[in-house]
């Protein structure tokens, strides 16, 4: 045990004595380490930060919500031009499965839109998300407020000017002015603000519910363009009740949206049944890939580094030489030189891995300050980082370490002199 950290120690001094004497020639060997500890660990801490928010924030949502339109929220085997031919969902459709669907906790209609702008006197907010809902969407979300309410059935049924704003839409129109009774402009009409939503943070709620949302009547918007405009897309939206077979529920809304639309057996549906929870699988998948690509890009960056320790290794191994002569003459095995020269790479490696690391941590210091989102440097990525450091140094300095312990004790001494 003694020899092996007498070992480590002269290795170390090895080491820190190549950095010394050949500073640049040592620094430009361990960047491409560097390049390579950092690219990965960089990659694999924006996905892991990416993914921890994501699933922070569809934590709050129940992943068998469905989303039944006309539209694959993921990838599908319906060709695009077919896709294209299907109806939108209609108010009446809705209404149909609302009365006809078993297993439901509760439903909505929904339409996705484009942003609008939202003024109050002077004041405008700019590029908010607008969900036009009927007013069941605030038990499927189970929306709280931190003034007001939110629109009644008949306030939702008739389409009446009314609407909900998000609490930095408030925030930002009315200062410390309380909104309720307020009235503000928004396609070009007057809406009475009945109440603002609980602040919540940035979230990723699928068709609003966030605090820079504004929330009205989906009748007023089919008023408006109808159910057949390409600035709209109508969804329905269906929240099943707890510990129910999902499948089977898909099954039967399948089945009842075909015969109100009068399908023939045989033809495909003409619409999709999109589940939050795919939605998320979906997303991982993503991740997967990102995470692998930046991975398998990363790997060249490690070849360059491996390439470089190598270099330096055989430098090392010739301008010592003459000393590996005498250590050998003076009893030293092949197995001590060969340690002694793989664990000068691992170190060399471990100090580029180290520096690459760092920088990882200092840029994610940085982002997280300036992006306001939290880059995560866990410490998984730190044992991977110097994980790799230690297969790099390995790989690059087996050959010659090897060289190195093969090496005659005579031939040795003679051409070191």
């Amino acid at each position: 045990m003694l020899l092996y950290l007498r070992l480590l120690k002269e290795s170390f001094a090895f080491a820190m004595n190549a950095l010394r004497n050949n500073k640049l020639r040592t620094m430009l060997s361990l960047l491409g380490v560097t390049i390579g500890i950092f690219s990965i660990i960089a990659v694999l801490a924006a996905v892991d930060s990416l993914d921890q928010k994501i699933q922070a924030d569809l934590s709050t949502l129940d992943k068998n919500t469905i989303y039944l339109t006309s539209q694959s929220f993921g990838p599908t085997d319906v060709p695009r031009w077919k896709r294209e031919q299907f109806p939108n969902v209609t108010f009446e459709e809705y209404q149909y499965l609302k009365n006809t669907l078993g297993n439901v906790e509760e439903s909505c209609f929904q339409y996705f839109t484009v942003s609008q702008n939202i003024t109050y006197e002077s004041k405008t907010s700019s590029a908010v998300n607008m969900v036009a809902v009927t007013s069941e969407f605030v038990d499927v979300q189970r929306m709280e407020f931190s003034k007001g309410r939110f629109f009644n059935d008949a306030e939702s049924y008739s389409g009446k000017q009314v609407v909900v704003l998000g609490f930095d839409i408030a925030q930002n129109l009315f200062d410390d002015v309380d909104p309720i009774g307020k009235t503000v402009r928004m396609y070009g009409q007057r809406f009475l603000v009945i109440g603002v939503t609980k602040k919540k943070g940035e979230t990723m709620d699928i068709g609003g519910g966030d605090d820079t949302s504004a929330f009205f009547p989906a009748t007023f918007l089919r008023k408006i363009y109808g159910d057949n405009n390409p600035q709209v897309l109508p969804v329905i939206v269906i929240k099943p009740e707890k510990g129910i077979d999902i499948d089977a529920l898909k099954g039967d809304i399948a089945q009842k949206l075909r015969n109100f639309r009068g399908v023939k057996q045989g033809d495909i549906d003409n619409f999709f049944i999109n589940i939050l929870s795919g939605l998320t699988d979906m997303i991982d998948g993503v991740l997967s890939s990102l995470r692998m690509g930046g991975i398998i890009i990363s790997f060249f960056s490690f070849l360059v580094g491996g390439f470089g320790i190598a270099n330096i290794m055989f430098v090392s191994v010739k301008e010592r030489t003459n000393l590996i002569g005498i250590q050998k003459s003076l009893g030293a095995k092949n197995r001590f030189i060969l340690l002694q020269f793989l664990f000068e790479a691992i170190i060399l490696c471990l100090f580029g891995g180290a520096i690459g690391l760092l920088i990882v941590w200092l840029l994610a210091m940085v982002l997280t300050n300036i992006l306001d989102f939290e880059f995560i440097l866990s410490f998984t990525n730190i044992v991977i980082g110097t994980g790799l450091s230690v297969i790099v140094g390995l790989i690059s300095g087996i050959v010659p370490a090897i060289s190195a312990s093969k090496l005659d004790p005579v031939e040795a001494i003679r051409s070191g002199m």
